[in-house]
């Protein structure tokens, strides 16, 4: 079994877990050092302070938590989300 090497950005503290046994991919949180204000109709690039080592012939998929796009309307825009190994 292949593994992605994971790390995190010395300033955040959060990274990605399953929130649930059942779940099917890990939770990657926002790492905001302060509050973003989204205008209506507007997008904006939201920092994880995470960084992947994916290997060779794999990717990570971003997806947007349903609850959170239902909630508060934010979602991810090209979802699902591509990172190759080489990105």
């Amino acid at each position: 079994m292949n593994k992605i090497i994971v790390h995190g950005s010395f300033e955040s503290e959060e990274l990605p877990k399953y929130s649930s046994t059942q779940a099917s991919g890990a939770d990657i949180r926002a790492y905001i050092k302060k509050e973003i204000e989204i205008p209506p109709g507007e997008h904006s690039l939201i920092p994880t302070g995470v960084y992947l080592q994916i290997p060779e012939g794999y990717e990570a998929q971003v997806r947007p938590r349903s609850g959170l796009a239902a909630k508060h309307g934010v979602t991810v825009l090209n979802s699902p989300g591509t990172i190759d190994a080489d990105y």
